[in-house]
């Protein structure tokens, strides 16, 4: 296979990955807020296991799995990133059926800087000027809405904060991208269960007592979740880290223009300054990125 045929590969992959996350509020609207969010976070749970269960048998990779449980810190660590990515999913369901796709495009536009930060606070590194002055823009976008409308946009800097840690943890754990979240599934596996019994103890349960296409798309909670993981992986083999990190802005503008165009959730001038901002600062982070690793490629 030639290089160019890989770079197509890795490509076509990583805009499906990207394109899949950014239709998901478009998928779990058409769920809605008429089923519970622990109802949805538990199929998401459950049925991400089944499939990476499946898919880990199929491919082999069970010999990692085990290794994953023979190792105690390892274990440990990825319990803590099931948390993270937990509370990730659960405030972007809630998000979704409740008219906060904005602010939870906001929060992965946060993200990346956010991650610059937890670098340089938790990993020793050192922030370059540019790289600063992104930091301090998005955080003036964030002031201006907490100045406009009083409030915290506690979505977006939940979103963010939770998917921060999630990265940095499964950065310093090395296990590959699907046995770690099949081991994050399972761990949070029984957490679901509790859930689906809760729910149905209070009369709620929507799985099985409504219409068979409201259980396939509860079922597909758990595809729209592992699918584009997989693919995302494939590119991330393929491609350069520079590209990988120009491409994930794909997802939040997705959302952005969906919650503005196709959900109709008011746009104000506030939330026009404090995307003004943020989307500043990362165009500051990514012209310093682009920079940063042409110094490093070799000439």
């Amino acid at each position: 296979m030639t290089q160019r045929t890989e770079h197509g590969m890795g490509l076509a992959a990583a805009l499906t990955a990207f394109g899949i996350w950014g239709f998901l509020p478009l998928y779990f609207h058409l769920i809605g807020p008429r089923v519970s969010v622990w109802e949805v976070l538990s199929h998401r749970i459950l049925w991400a296991t089944v499939l990476l269960a499946t898919y880990t048998v199929l491919s082999g990779r069970l010999s990692r799995l085990r290794a994953v449980f023979g190792s105690p810190r390892v274990l440990w660590a990825l319990a803590a990133s099931a948390l993270c990515i937990g509370v990730n999913w659960v405030v972007f369901i809630w998000a979704v059926t409740h008219g906060h796709v904005l602010e939870s495009s906001m929060g992965y536009y946060i993200t990346p800087l956010l991650n610059v930060v937890m670098g340089m606070v938790f990993l020793g590194e050192r922030l370059r000027p540019l790289q600063w002055l992104a930091v301090g823009l998005a955080a003036l976008g964030v002031a201006i809405m907490i100045g406009a409308y009083g409030t915290v946009p506690w979505v977006a800097l939940t979103l963010a904060t939770a998917f921060g840690f999630y990265g940095l943890i499964r950065k310093r754990v090395a296990v590959d991208s699907a046995t770690g979240l099949l081991t994050e599934t399972l761990i949070l596996l029984p957490l679901a269960f509790a859930l689906l019994a809760w729910v149905y103890g209070h009369h709620e349960l929507t799985f099985m007592h409504t219409a068979p296409s409201m259980d396939l798309l509860l079922v597909g909670a758990g595809v729209v979740t592992v699918v584009p993981l997989l693919l995302f992986a494939t590119g991330a083999r393929r491609l350069r880290l520079g590209t990988i990190g120009l491409l994930q802005y794909l997802t939040p503008t997705m959302q952005f223009l969906t919650a503005v165009f196709l959900f109709g959730e008011p746009f104000s001038r506030a939330d026009g300054l404090t995307f003004a901002f943020i989307w500043s600062g990362l165009v500051l982070y990514s012209i310093d990125a682009v920079h940063f690793n042409s110094r490093r490629i070799p000439k």
